[in-house]
């Protein structure tokens, strides 16, 4: 359910980067999620929907991509990297 509180931010950067560039109107939003966030695209775009109603974001599609987790680990004797 954090998507809600999620996807209030993200409406509000929207608008904000929107009114800055003085954009008429948004219609799609670009959005990375990482695995470890436990967020739900469709949640997202659900909650973005509603909460965009009378905004000039209103039916923006938001495009997700799933970002998956790497790493590497580095000490004095081996590198490994984690994908």
């Amino acid at each position: 359910m954090h998507e809600l509180s999620v996807t209030e931010s993200i409406l509000s950067i929207v608008l904000k980067h929107a009114q800055t560039n003085r954009a008429e109107k948004v219609l799609a939003i670009n959005l990375k999620i990482g695995e470890l966030s436990e967020l739900v695209g469709d949640c997202i775009q659900h909650y973005f929907d509603y909460l965009s109603k009378g905004t000039i974001a209103e039916g923006a599609v938001i495009d997700v991509e799933d970002h998956r987790l790497s790493f590497s680990v580095k000490n004095a004797d081996t590198h490994s990297k984690y994908l």
